[in-house]
């Protein structure tokens, strides 16, 4: 592996990118310090930066990056969902790079409205925090933070130009990175506290967690390849086609966007009852029903996981165009006919694989809560975190190693 490394640093381009990337982690954790105008940090409370949203951002609450990249991942969601349901939409993303590069202008004003409310809703949450409580100095702190996302952006679109990847999940990646000591801190101190047994249960837990990253890796290269035969055509005296390839069906269709629907669901209640300083006996009753560490939060946390990814697996995956452009090129799967026949082929084998890939999700999702009732521990570290740490690095890698391919070096997966 070092001599992988060593072969990346000696090609100029990948060595630019990677000092790029490295320079552009700096910049977002420099952020991450800088608090909004009038706010304490000190007044912050602790436990918000151990949640899932704190954890992504990089337990930025309260500074200029408090938002992070969440209002455009948020907006790039409803507009794909949109595409599907706006012919107008549907039309511009036929359309090409032009069409696309309108959608990514509405992607943008729909993430900048969002910000907005996301950044009202996180100042009522912290309004104890403020050091002057007035409507100007809530709108400077909205503002700040709007700019900081919108500075996140560019910087999310600078890394995928210039970097390796995709910049977006780059920097959610660097951000859970960057919480992790945290995270092992915190973990260190809940179960070493309790004696000389809790250095066993330490190394189980971290032994669990080994295991389940090989486990991770493992499922997210996982797929189901559908074998394709195209037919042979004459052209002239030339014989063109004949080739046989494959229809490659991942595991993971739905990615991790089912696991984060799921978990934003359940929280709403407890992101409601932040807007009172004592919520209502009954909406605090909803929330400890709702959490995912009481066996009925847990249950549906599990259902939704599996809801999620059946409508996102239909929605990002369409057998029928497929298997019609299939039949346009002359392709078919062996023993199947064509048209109708094929497409429902298909269909019933992303069913299957979309089955197991909400299994593997739901169980990846609940195993920190399973952690929490065995070794009465917050690991911190979820499942969620997890596989997108898992993807991203696995992306990366891929990426170098194709990049070393096309210059005759021996990659990472060689």
């Amino acid at each position: 592996m070092f001599s992988t490394f060593r072969n990346a640093w000696k090609v100029p381009d990948l060595r630019k990118r990677i000092i790029f990337m490295i320079l552009m982690i700096l910049v977002i954790r420099i952020g991450t310090k800088i608090t909004v105008p009038g706010i304490n940090i000190a007044d912050l409370s602790s436990n918000l930066n151990s949640t899932l949203y704190g954890i992504i951002t990089g337990g930025a609450f309260g500074t200029i990056f408090a938002l992070g990249i969440g209002p455009y991942i948020t907006s790039s969601i409803i507009m794909q969902l949109l595409t599907v349901a706006i012919p107008k939409l549907e039309q511009l993303n036929k359309e090409g790079e032009q069409g696309r590069k309108i959608i990514n202008k509405y992607t943008r004003v729909l993430a900048v409205v969002l910000a907005f409310m996301q950044a009202f809703g996180q100042i009522l949450t912290l309004r104890s925090a403020f050091v002057y409580q007035n409507a100007f100095v809530y709108f400077m702190a909205a503002l700040s933070m709007v700019a900081g996302t919108m500075f996140v952006m560019w910087l999310g679109e600078r890394l995928t130009e210039k970097g390796i990847g995709n910049g977006t999940s780059f920097i959610i990646f660097a951000n859970i990175l960057a919480s992790l000591p945290k995270t092992i801190t915190t973990l260190y101190v809940d179960t070493v506290g309790g004696g000389a047994s809790a250095y066993i249960k330490t190394g189980i837990i971290v032994v669990l967690f080994i295991l389940l990253i090989a486990f991770v890796i493992l499922v997210q290269d996982g797929e189901r390849r559908i074998p394709v035969q195209y037919s042979k055509k004459m052209v002239g005296r030339k014989m063109y086609g004949g080739q046989s390839t494959f229809i490659p069906i991942k595991v993971n269709i739905a990615g991790v966007m089912s696991i984060i629907f799921a978990i934003s669901i359940l929280q709403f209640p407890q992101t409601i009852a932040q807007l009172w300083q004592t919520p209502p006996s009954w909406l605090q009753e909803v929330v400890r029903i709702l959490n995912i560490t009481n066996p009925v939060g847990a249950i549906l946390y599990i259902i939704l996981i599996f809801c999620f990814t059946s409508f996102y697996t239909s929605f990002s995956f369409n057998p029928i165009e497929v298997a019609e452009n299939m039949k346009k090129n002359g392709g078919f799967i062996p023993g199947i006919r064509p048209g109708k026949p094929t497409s429902d082929f298909i269909q019933n084998v992303v069913n299957k694989i979309s089955l197991i890939g909400a299994c593997f999700y739901a169980f990846i999702a609940i195993v920190p809560v399973l952690f929490e009732w065995i070794f009465k521990v917050n690991v911190g570290f979820g499942g969620t975190t997890l596989l997108i740490v898992t993807g991203v690095a696995l992306e990366i890698v891929k990426q170098l190693d194709s990049q070393l391919l096309m210059r005759n070096y021996k990659g990472f997966l060689g």
